[in-house]
């Protein structure tokens, strides 16, 4: 059998068991690059890399795909308008427009709009390095069917010449997993859950330690609360933080030696809060040491309270657990633009409204000065307070014309910030999708592991 140019005129295509027939020299300029490949193939492997079978008897084509779908790229092939599938799926319908060689520009308006909605209800973000570590068996299908290049052929004889070196890859990786992802594992789940247990235990203690009966059991002043000497660290409250903190410095310590990527691990946000809330305790600590019981402690007081304060930064450290604090910290990095189009909208409507409140209040001396707008700053907040709606009272406007420009003031500031929230919640449920999906990943492991 020959095939190019002098091969049989008519080419038989079976794409999920139905035939279509067409003649060899259409299939030279044929719209879907899958399809038109076939008039290069000089070889019977040539035309294996395009299809997945082929039978020399019938010099037909087999392509294990979706049939029905294939009839409605024809339909897009002969008339020119692509639209999807009715009840097809249409992330399904989109592989099968990538497999024969279309793109999502080639759908109509109102497909393209429908898929990009699609796509963002079921975003899934694949790191790079999810995709090194995935096991060959959680991709369903051959490589030929699903248009990905297959692996190089020494790849295989390198992973084997070097088993210790993918067990020690394999066991670096199981690490990263029980320190990174609580669902990823028994043992992470049980690690996850320990270092809940000591985040609320601190945050008990640092709630308890700010009262007075706290204070008067221990003998220890509010100044002397901000010291660490060598009685506060035997009290039972030093004993507590001190064991606290050496279990988040060595999960922290730990999670650095397993990073694959050092510096992408020191910037990570959630890495961030970790260091902050473990370094103002060490910071601490040395500067008593090296200020000791001389008057300066007096000047630096006030600083090691607001370094003993930051250890409320342990709180955000549960985001790492809960799903919850993770999409709320994903939407704000995705919706940056939006939240400072926001800070536009309040910071311009309160120059405006603080100018205007200042003039009528006591600029034009209408009756008694209103005390309350000496100035555009004063005014600023009694601005803000009316904008959000929360009008606590303590400065409000007694002119009639003051009170007119509150009521717009009140009105103009539900608008303002009911503008960009459309925006911002939409991305918080595509956050809340992509984590939940992610997670279910790490859970349905999980479900593996138990049952092996």
């Amino acid at each position: 059998m020959t095939f190019g140019r002098g091969g049989p005129p008519v080419v038989v295509l079976n794409v999920g068991g139905t035939r279509y027939s067409f003649a060899r020299e259409v299939l030279k300029d044929f719209p879907l690059r899958r399809v038109s490949r076939l008039h290069g193939c000089l070889s019977e492997q040539d035309v294996l890399e395009v299809c997945d079978d082929y039978d020399r008897e019938r010099n037909e084509y087999f392509f294990d795909r979706h049939s029905e779908a294939f009839g409605f790229i024809l339909l897009y092939v002969r008339y020119g308008h692509l639209r999807f599938v009715p009840h097809m799926c249409e992330l399904s319908f989109y592989n099968e427009m990538i497999y024969w060689g279309l793109e999502g520009s080639h759908l109509d308006y109102c497909c393209q709009r429908r898929l990009d909605d699609r796509m963002s209800d079921t975003y899934t973000f694949y790191s790079a390095e999810d995709i090194r570590t995935e096991p060959s068996g959680g991709w369903s299908g051959s490589s030929k069917s699903s248009g990905q290049p297959e692996p190089p052929k020494g790849q295989e004889s390198s992973d084997a010449v070097a088993p210790s070196g993918a067990g020690e890859k394999k066991w670096l990786e199981r690490m990263r997993r029980t320190f990174e992802e609580p669902t990823s594992s028994v043992a992470a789940q049980i690690l996850a859950t320990v270092s809940i247990l000591f985040v609320i235990v601190s945050m008990v203690v640092l709630c308890a330690s700010t009262m007075p009966e706290w204070r008067k059991a221990e003998n220890r002043s509010l100044d002397e609360q901000s010291r660490y000497t060598a009685d506060s660290i035997r009290e039972p409250s030093g004993i507590i933080e001190a064991i606290c903190i050496g279990w988040f410095t060595a999960e922290c310590i730990v999670r650095f030696i397993v990073s694959k990527d050092k510096c992408e691990f020191v910037k990570r946000p959630l890495n961030i809060i970790d260091l902050l809330a473990i370094t103002p305790y060490y910071i601490s600590v040395l500067m008593t040491i090296f200020t000791g019981e001389n008057s300066q402690l007096q000047r630096a007081g006030v600083a090691l309270r607001v370094l003993r304060m930051m250890r409320i930064f342990w709180v955000i450290k549960l985001a790492r657990h809960f799903i919850g604090l993770q999409t709320l910290g994903l939407t704000l990095k995705r919706c940056y633009r939006e939240m400072v189009m926001l800070l536009v909208f309040v910071c311009v409507a309160m120059a405006i409204f603080s100018a205007l409140a200042q003039l009528l209040e006591h600029g034009l001396k209408i009756g008694k000065p209103n005390e309350g707008y000496a100035s555009i700053p004063a005014a600023c907040w009694w601005v803000i307070i009316s904008m959000t709606t929360v009008g606590y009272g303590d400065v409000c406007p007694i002119t009639v014309p003051g009170r007119i420009l509150g009521g717009i003031c009140v009105v103009s500031g539900i608008v303002l910030l009911a503008l960009p929230i459309t925006f911002i919640y939409h991305s918080f449920v595509q956050c809340y999708h992509e984590l939940k999906f992610r997670s279910a990943r790490y859970s349905r492991s999980l479900s593996a592991e138990f049952l092996n």
